[in-house]
C-alpha cells in the first residue's frame, strides 16, 4: 500500500519537481554551479566539524555550537540539493508521495532546529562579553547540552505539525510542484481544498519558530552593544564588534528570508521568488556559514595548521 493512502484524502501518487524556469541550454551550466557549491560546502562545513572535534583548544561552547550549525548545514542542503542536481542531470523529475512528505519533514526539522540554534549561540556570546569572569561557570557542557536538546526538540515537534497540517489535505491532481523540492507553500498550492488554515497555522508557527528567536537575539544583542561600548579598550571593542557582526550576518542571511517564505499568505507567493528565497536560506547560506563564521577565526585557521602539519613546518623553518 501507498503513503498516499494513509494520508486522508490524498489521491496523488507522485509529484512532479518542475525546478527552474530556464532556458534549457543553460541547465548544464546551472548543473555544475550547484555542483561546486555543493562540494564546498561539503568541504567547509565538514572540516569545521573535523577540526571542531579533534582540536581540544576548540572544544568550548561557541565552537561546539558551530560545529553542530555546521552538521545541521551539511544535513539541511543534503536533503535538497542531491535530488536537484539530479532533476538538472536528467529528464525524469518526479518524487514520490512519501519521499516528498520524508524531504519536507526533514528539511523542516533542521531548519527549525538551526533557527533557535542562533538564538542560543546569541546567548552564549551574551555571557562571553557581559560575564566574563562566570563564562565557563555559566555555559557549562550541561547547559550547552540542554540548549541543543532544546532546539532539536522544538525542530522535530514544529516540523511534525507543519508536515501534518500540509498533507492532510486531499491532492487528487495536478502533481506539478513549481519548486526544485518539497516546500511546504509550493506543495500547499496543489490541494484540492481551502488552505486557509493551513496559512493561519503557518503564520502562528512563524512567530515560534523565526520571529520569538529574532526577537530574543535582538534584544540579546541590544545589551551586548550597551556592553561593549562601556569597554575602554579599542581592541577590545573591535574583537566583540568582530564577533556579533559574524553571528548577525549569519542569522539575517538565515532567517529573513525564511520568515517571508513562511509567513507570508499562500495566495501572495511568487514561486519564481519562493525559489530565490530558498536557495538563499537552503544553499547560499549553509555555503557563506563557513566562510563568515569560522574560516575567518584565527583559532580555527591554528587547529588547520596544526592538523596538516603545517604550522610545525613553518616553526622549523623558522
Amino acid at each position: 500500500m501507498q503513503m498516499a493512502s494513509l494520508w486522508r484524502g490524498s489521491f496523488v501518487s507522485e509529484f512532479i519537481l518542475l525546478g527552474f524556469s530556464l532556458d534549457p541550454r543553460t541547465t548544464p551550466l546551472l548543473f555544475w554551479i550547484f555542483l561546486m557549491i555543493y562540494l564546498l560546502i561539503i568541504l567547509g562545513n565538514g572540516l569545521i566539524t573535523i577540526l571542531i572535534c579533534l582540536d581540544s583548544h576548540l572544544h568550548t561552547p561557541m565552537y561546539s555550537f558551530i560545529g553542530i550549525l555546521s552538521m545541521l548545514d551539511l544535513g539541511y542542503t543534503t536533503t535538497t540539493v542531491p535530488q536537484m542536481l539530479a532533476h538538472l542531470a536528467s529528464q525524469e523529475k518526479t518524487i514520490s508521495f512519501s519521499s516528498c512528505v520524508a524531504q519536507m519533514y526533514i528539511f523542516l526539522v533542521l531548519g527549525v532546529t538551526e533557527s533557535w540554534l542562533f538564538a542560543m549561540m546569541s546567548i552564549d556570546r551574551y555571557v562571553a562579553i557581559c560575564h566574563p569572569l562566570r563564562y565557563k561557570v555559566i555555559m557549562s557542557p550541561w547547559l550547552c547540552g540542554v540548549m541543543v536538546i532544546f532546539c532539536g526538540l522544538w525542530g522535530v515537534i514544529s516540523a511534525l505539525v507543519y508536515t501534518i497540517f500540509a498533507m492532510r489535505l486531499p491532492y487528487c491532481g495536478p502533481n506539478k510542484i513549481n519548486h526544485f523540492f518539497c516546500e511546504v507553500p509550493a506543495v500547499l498550492k496543489l490541494a484540492c481544498a481551502d488552505t486557509s488554515l493551513n496559512d493561519q497555522v503557518d503564520f502562528i508557527l512563524g512567530f515560534s519558530v523565526i520571529l520569538i528567536p529574532l526577537s530574543l537575539i535582538l534584544i540579546i544583542y541590544v545589551n551586548i552593544f550597551i556592553a561593549i561600548l562601556k569597554i575602554r579598550s579599542a581592541q577590545g571593542k573591535l574583537k566583540a564588534f568582530s564577533t556579533c557582526a559574524s553571528h548577525i550576518t549569519v542569522v539575517t542571511m538565515f532567517c529573513v528570508p525564511a520568515m517571508v517564505m513562511y509567513m507570508k499568505p499562500g495566495s501572495k507567493a511568487s514561486p519564481e521568488e519562493d525559489k530565490k528565497l530558498a536557495l538563499f536560506y537552503n544553499v547560499i547560506s549553509a555555503f557563506l556559514n563557513p566562510i563568515i563564521y569560522s574560516l575567518r577565526n584565527k583559532d580555527v585557521k591554528r587547529a588547520f595548521l596544526k592538523l596538516t602539519g603545517w604550522a610545525r613546518s613553518q616553526n622549523e623553518f623558522a
